[in-house]
């Protein structure tokens, strides 16, 4: 009975220890990869084209979450990486858009008069993430190391640098492609550090950077060049080789800017996401060498997917339609002049199907604000190509489908988004001035723009894949759970207990 007994809690014992052993472990390094304009399908549609080190490794050795969708309307690329890295949406992190209005003044999202550029005399480095609310994984990583970790955040666009990597980061580089080299802010630095500034010599030796010039965006080139930045940053900073773990957050935008180019569909898009294919294979074989297999944990996902060209779809007998966002605007104010005789405008700005209305004016020219926005509305709702229109403030009270409702409140910020949302009929969406005609856009709530991939691999991560519903605000508190952090401080996600039990 004694022995037994002693057995028992030896066995107990043995538990114990190791659970509080696995409780402090955590990798050597975290890797987030976001795709910019990622549909969730391409992971199926090039798997047998795709090489087994690339996007394969990930999708054959690590976990897929299959129904990944993002949670809030609208999908933009600013919001996108603000929400996959705070586990938030507009509404708490305050990211309503990559150009919105905060208390009537119009502003970028990551503009900041008060810092100067890093690594160039351009404009290009005046920037900071001091508009968005909540943290990051990596601050939440940097404040639980007493900032021991380093975080750091690469990509062509600043705000996918800037917003991922969050407002503790060591570090955020994007392209200053006026001068073809990487940028930072003073928030961040003073100098850049000398493999960066070594990097930048070996850019400008670069003929093919040099002839891509302001247009390496629309080249796969792009994707290169963030690689070499990425693996130069693993080495110069020697990530994932001290006493704590650090964080890269990668973005590749190139996808993004043929996407809008030349669309969904065609050789341009499919060199490339298998050209984006090859850099991650490169991207793992440094990992490999420089911080081991095993001892890194990565994910890859999406900031927002993207709608099939119209044209596209017309010649394949499938609806479609076009919302003229300026247009709309233009036939807004005239409806409102003949009912009110203002004559003044009374829309301030319209940004990715939100208006905005300018209180100022309307309360300068003895209108009532509730009189014209419910004339706005009863204008929109009779637009070609409009299925709802959502009267923001008081979204929740509103007859709407509850998938709707909800992802509108989930998007929406009172200083910063708006009075009124357009939800267009399924594939219409706004040809812009700047859009291409083959090229495509996103920004609704349909799966074409809001299911996106989410893979998970690497340290700790089993093999396997899921189709329940999770969100885009899942990520991060999934990665704060699997490295024992607190979540971010505007998080509303829920850790996805398939990767983290």
């Amino acid at each position: 009975m004694k022995k037994s007994l002693l057995s028992l809690l030896l066995c107990l014992a043995a538990i114990s220890a190791f659970a509080q052993a696995s409780f402090h472990q955590r990798p050597k390094l975290v890797v987030g990869i976001v795709v910019d304009q990622m549909r969730w399908e391409y992971l199926d549609r090039y798997y047998d084209q795709f090489c087994e080190t690339g996007f394969r490794r990930m999708i054959d050795n690590g976990y897929s979450c299959n129904n990944c969708l993002i949670n809030y309307v609208p999908t933009i690329t600013a919001i996108g990486h603000a929400s996959v890295y705070t586990g938030a949406t507009p509404a708490f992190h305050g990211i309503c858009g990559n150009n919105f209005l905060i208390d009537g003044r119009k502003v970028y999202c990551c503009e900041d008069s008060t810092v100067q550029t890093v690594g160039s005399k351009s404009k290009k480095g005046k920037m900071s993430p001091h508009y968005m609310l909540g943290t990051t994984i990596g601050d939440q990583l940097r404040l639980h190391t007493d900032f021991r970790s380093r975080v750091i955040g690469i990509s062509y666009k600043d705000r996918a640098a800037i917003l991922p990597a969050g407002h503790a980061a060591n570090a955020a580089y994007w392209l200053d492609t006026d001068n073809n080299c990487f940028v930072s802010s003073t928030y961040y630095m003073e100098e850049l550090p000398f493999w960066a500034f070594e990097h930048n010599n070996l850019m400008a030796e670069n003929e093919a950077v040099r002839k891509a010039g302001k247009d390496i965006g629309l080249t796969t080139l792009c994707g290169t060049v963030i690689t070499d930045m990425a693996i130069a940053a693993i080495q110069g900073e020697l990530l994932g080789q001290g006493a704590e773990t650090d964080m890269l957050c990668v973005s590749y935008s190139q996808t993004d800017v043929i996407g809008h180019r030349w669309g969904t569909r065609g050789e341009h898009t499919d060199e490339a996401y298998l050209a984006l294919d090859s850099e991650l294979s490169r991207l793992f074989e440094a990992l490999d060498e420089n911080v081991g297999r095993g001892n890194y944990l990565a994910f890859l996902t999406a900031d927002h997917g993207a709608a099939h060209n119209k044209q596209f779809l017309r010649d394949h007998h499938l609806p479609t339609g076009e919302w003229n966002e300026p247009g709309m605007r233009d036939q807004a104010e005239a409806f409102v002049r003949g009912r009110f005789g203002n004559a003044k405008p009374v829309i301030q700005a319209e940004h990715s199907y939100r208006f905005y209305l300018d209180r100022d004016a309307i309360a300068a020219q003895s209108l009532d604000y509730h009189q014209v926005k419910a004339s706005l509305m009863e204008f929109f709702r009779t637009a070609p190509h409009v299925s709802f229109v959502v009267d923001f403030e008081n979204a929740a009270t509103q007859p709407l489908p509850a998938l709707l409702r909800d992802r509108a409140l989930m998007g929406y910020h009172p200083r910063r988004s708006g009075d009124i949302l357009v939800i267009c009929d399924p594939d219409c969406y706004s040809q812009s001035s700047w859009l291409a005609k083959e090229g495509t856009t996103h920004g609704q709530w349909n799966p074409y723009d809001a299911h996106i991939p989410l893979l998970f691999y690497g340290w700790k991560i089993p093999q396997g894949a899921t189709s329940r519903e999770v969100h885009i605000t899942d990520i991060a508190p999934t990665v704060c759970q699997l490295l024992h952090i607190q979540q971010p401080t505007a998080c509303v996600g829920e850790a996805i207990t398939e990767i983290t039990k």
